[in-house]
């Protein structure tokens, strides 16, 4: 079975193939590429029997959508969506999709577990899935490049700054001293959120996605698992799961 996945985001769109939970390719468009057209050729150049799209963006009715329903079964993600986990957060038509599907891309990796799911990326969001299945909901705070440019449009002196690395964990400049207050403070927040989950529930599993995943992570003492797929993953794991109904 192959299984289309599309993640339409804020800056980009995201795609992947999956062959029986492995994803065999993937493709980056940007907005002004994406089309529905793109997607029903990419479908049927790769013999895709099953697609999932999810957006943050309001689309337009189009004819190319539904001719791809036609052909294939097709799922638009959305809050009525069946999913392979309990759902327990109060306002579901509120919840970002790709939440959703980063919470089922941790159920996919590490079935009956414990999970704690970030996803750093314009923010950094903070999931919580329970090793029977209920998601509990999470926490959504400022990312890392938020936090250093709030900083400098939020004062009158200090400067914009990118990340990036120090040489001790308090700041001997304003630069430094900047970058460890958003870079280490996300860290402390992230092993701190750990420990918590770890205190209620027992064993959890960490999982980090996102653009800084891969800075964050070389940080990170406590041990985690990086995966920058873990939404594409997700998305596959609800369409396997709604086709298998």
């Amino acid at each position: 079975m192959l299984n289309l996945v599309t993640d339409i985001g804020n800056t980009r769109v995201k795609a992947g193939l999956f062959r029986e939970g492995e994803l065999v390719q993937q493709w980056l468009w940007g907005h002004e590429k994406f089309s529905f057209e793109l997607l029903k050729q990419t479908a049927t150049n790769h013999n895709a029997q099953n697609i999932i799209l999810s957006t943050v963006r309001q689309l337009p009715e189009d004819e190319a959508w539904q001719s791809i329903n036609e052909d294939c079964f097709c799922l638009m993600l959305s809050e009525t969506t069946p999913l392979p986990f309990q759902n327990l957060y109060r306002t579901p038509q509120t919840l970002g999709k790709d939440r959703l599907a980063a919470v089922a891309g941790a159920q996919a990796l590490f079935p009956g577990q414990n999970c704690l799911v970030a996803d750093a990326g314009t923010c950094i969001t903070y999931e919580v899935l329970t090793a029977n299945g209920s998601y509990l909901g999470g926490n959504i705070a400022p990312g890392l490049r938020m936090r250093l440019q709030a900083m400098h449009e939020f004062t009158a002196k200090l400067p914009l700054v990118e990340p990036g690395e120090t040489e001790n964990l308090f700041g001997y400049d304003t630069k430094s001293a900047m970058q460890n207050g958003a870079q280490e403070g996300i860290v402390l927040e992230l092993e701190g959120y750990a420990n918590h989950c770890r205190a209620l529930f027992g064993p959890v599993q960490v999982l980090l996605t996102g653009g800084d995943a891969d800075f964050l992570s070389k940080k990170l003492k406590s041990e985690i698992f990086v995966d920058q797929n873990l939404v594409l993953r997700g998305l596959d794991q609800i369409l396997s799961y709604n086709v298998h109904l």
